[in-house]
Parts: C-alpha cells; sequence; structure tokens
C-alpha cells in the first residue's frame, strides 16, 4: 500500500545541518520573518513562548518539538512579560558554544535547540505547502526519546558531533511530521491523513497518479457524496481534490524529468496526462518553463 506521507517527504528530502542551542533567562523576545526557511525548535529544558503570524500563541515545554514548514513570521519570547527593550536583542556568544538570550549570567529558565532545515528537493515549495503551516508535538514517545538523544548530543563535544546531530534531527524531523498527524493539525497532508475517508482518496491519488481522476470518483472511494467530500477535503488539506492531485502530479513529473528515465510523453502518462502536448501546456502553466528546459536547467545546476 502506497503512503502518501512518506513519498512526500522521501521527495522533500529533508535535512537539518543548522542549529545551535540557546538558552535565555529573565525577559527577551526574538522575532524572526524569513519566509521561506522552515524553522524548527526542540525544548530541551524549561519553558517558552511562541508566536507564529495567524495563529493563537502557545507555550512551549520541555519535551516539544515544533516545526514550521514554510518559516513565516514568528516570535519566540520567554515566559516572564518582555519590554520593548528586550525585543529582538541578539543572542549572545557563550564560551561553551552556547548563545543567550536575555539576562547574562543568571541561571537559565529555557534551553532549547533551533535551527533552519532544509529540503533537497527542487520542488520543495510545491511540497512545503502540502504540509501544515505549523507542527507542534508534544507527549509523543518516540519523539520524547529522540529529542533526548539530541539534546545529550548537543551537550557534549564528541567525535563526529555535528554529523550525528544532523542525522538525528532528519530522524526527528519525519517522526515529527508523523506524529503530527490528527485534527489539530493545522490543514495540509497531515491533517487529510488522519480522516480516515480522506485517507483512502489520497491514497489512491498517490497509487494511481495517471488515472483520470474527478472529484465523483474519489468521493465514491471516500464513501461520501461529492459535495460533502469537496468540502470536507478541502477545509482538511487546504485546497481542493484536482488542486492537490495537480500538485502531487507536477512533483512526479519533476522527479521522472530528473531522472531522465523517460521521454516527455511517458511522463506525460505516467502522471495522467494523454499527450505530451497537454502535459506540456499544463506542466509550463504551473512551473513557469517547459519540461525539456526546466530538466536542462536543473541539471546545470546541480553539476555547478
Amino acid at each position: 500500500m502506497v503512503d502518501p506521507l512518506a513519498e512526500v517527504v522521501t521527495l522533500l528530502q529533508p535535512g537539518a545541518p543548522f542549529s545551535k542551542v540557546v538558552s535565555g533567562a529573565a525577559a527577551w523576545s526574538i522575532r524572526r520573518s524569513e519566509a521561506g526557511r522552515p524553522f524548527y525548535s526542540v525544548i530541551l529544558d524549561g519553558a517558552c513562548r511562541l508566536a507564529v503570524d495567524g495563529y493563537e500563541p502557545i507555550t512551549l515545554q520541555e519535551g516539544d518539538f515544533v516545526l514550521v514548514p514554510s518559516a513565516h513570521g514568528f516570535t519566540m519570547s520567554s515566559l516572564q512579560p518582555s519590554t520593548s527593550q528586550d525585543i529582538d536583542s541578539p543572542p549572545v556568544a557563550l564560551p561553551d558554544g552556547e548563545f543567550r538570550l536575555g539576562l547574562q549570567g543568571a541561571p537559565a529558565d529555557v534551553r532549547l535547540l533551533v535551527g533552519y532545515c532544509v529540503f533537497g528537493s527542487p520542488d520543495a515549495a510545491l511540497l512545503v505547502s502540502l504540509l501544515p503551516q505549523l507542527v507542534h508535538v508534544r507527549g509523543e514517545k518516540r519523539l520524547a526519546t529522540l529529542v533526548q538523544l539530541v539534546g545529550e548530543e548537543s551537550r557534549q563535544l564528541r567525535p563526529a558531533r555535528e554529523v550525528i546531530l544532523a542525522r538525528l534531527l532528519e530522524v526527528l524531523l519525519i517522526e515529527a511530521l508523523r506524529s503530527g498527524t490528527g485534527n489539530a493539525a493545522s490543514p495540509g497532508l497531515l491533517r487529510g491523513l488522519a480522516d480516515a475517508r480522506l485517507t483512502v482518496a489520497i491514497r489512491c491519488m498517490h497509487e494511481n497518479p495517471s488515472h483520470a481522476w474527478t472529484v465523483l470518483q474519489l468521493a465514491k472511494e471516500a464513501a461520501l457524496s461529492r459535495s460533502a467530500f469537496f468540502e470536507r477535503f478541502s477545509r482538511a488539506v487546504g485546497v481542493a481534490p484536482m488542486e492537490y492531485l495537480l500538485a502531487w502530479r507536477m512533483a512526479l513529473a519533476k522527479k521522472l524529468l530528473l531522472r531522465k528515465e523517460a521521454g516527455i510523453a511517458d511522463v506525460a502518462q505516467r502522471v495522467g496526462y494523454s499527450s505530451a502536448s497537454t502535459f506540456s501546456v499544463a506542466f509550463t502553466r504551473h512551473v513557469g518553463l517547459p519540461p525539456t528546459r526546466y530538466a536542462r536547467e536543473q541539471m546545470a545546476s546541480l553539476r555547478r
């Protein structure tokens, strides 16, 4: 059985090469608005507050993991109310390699591992759009074990520390996405997969992307009326069923084009188009470049 989340994660090629340990004491607040840079944080000790634009602020506790796949504006701050003087004060590098926010020289109220992850896929922006805008995981035993391992590795200057930490964080990212499924998740693929009816339809699209699916056919697979399915899917996933199918087909087409496993006509057939010309028109409209030019430019950039 095809696993849609596994397929999306595999195509995304997640990695976490950039991270640092930050501690905070007393009042502090830091604001970031680097759109397109996936942000994550692991709370190692203590607690702090996270406010992502468009969402209610949440209190992060020890063992929590938070991921903003396409970082919108957000603010992290101490639980202690901050003043205008505390806002966006840059972290100070400490001798032990950590960074301090807020009061220097005082015992830390919170300690966290923060960083930006990268997605190796040339289609990352499209695939990230299928994920929730905010993933917050708490109380997951497997995730807690990974957080503990990340914390232990981050505290000790052992050989190959950075390599091990990067691999642990990659697993942590994938586990967080898997653990983030649920009705409480923001709209995206994870929330859709938490709905047993919608999961059937999503798997159909992933198992057979070349089929000429219609909303009615997918609704029948989900055992729902056409209108109920359309509304339920759009609310949970954040896009209409046919828009999701198009995004997935384009992601697969890009992968096939870069692998040079097939010609344009074969790629078109594999992703549900009756001819190379109709596929080329759809691809160009969606991506902004014709298929052959896209493949040529991507390959050239990889060789640089």
